[in-house]
């Protein structure tokens, strides 16, 4: 990790965890339609797309809609519901639906939110090949 790298996470404290780094070999190996290993514990809403299908839309989204469809209560169970409730759990609400399950890679990691960074990676790694690159990330409580 750089020295930069490093006293950002320093500058964290007891807050940050889970350090960890990927390169852009791994990213553009990664199959981001896979499922992920375990179910989400979030509940996951999607929406009517334009074809019709069902499009992703949130997770632990609309927490008062969700109550009145799925009829739970407890904190635990609306904002855990993939702990508490079995995996392919469905609410439907006209055109939209609550439902349990896995995200894909590409779910989880979406384009709108990471595309300027798999960008600059990309344009990074033309320069100094796929292994010389590295995304640095680290959590916070």
């Amino acid at each position: 990790m750089s020295d930069e790298a490093r006293a950002g996470f320093d500058g964290w404290g007891r807050d940050a965890h889970g350090a960890t780094w990927i390169t852009w070999a791994e990213l553009t190996a990664v199959d981001w339609d896979e499922g992920a290993a375990e179910v989400d514990e979030c509940v996951h809403e999607y929406r009517r797309g334009p074809d019709g299908s069902w499009e992703l839309y949130g997770r632990n989204s609309s927490f008062t809609r969700f109550a009145e469809v799925s009829g739970l209560s407890g904190p635990r169970d609306l904002y855990r519901a993939g702990r508490t409730q079995p995996e392919g759990s469905e609410w439907y609400d006209g055109d939209r639906l609550f439902r349990v399950g896995r995200l894909t890679g590409k779910q989880a990691v979406p384009d709108s939110d990471w595309g300027a960074v798999w960008a600059v990676m990309r344009t990074l790694a033309g320069l100094h090949g796929d292994e010389g690159v590295r995304l640095v990330v680290w959590f916070d409580c």
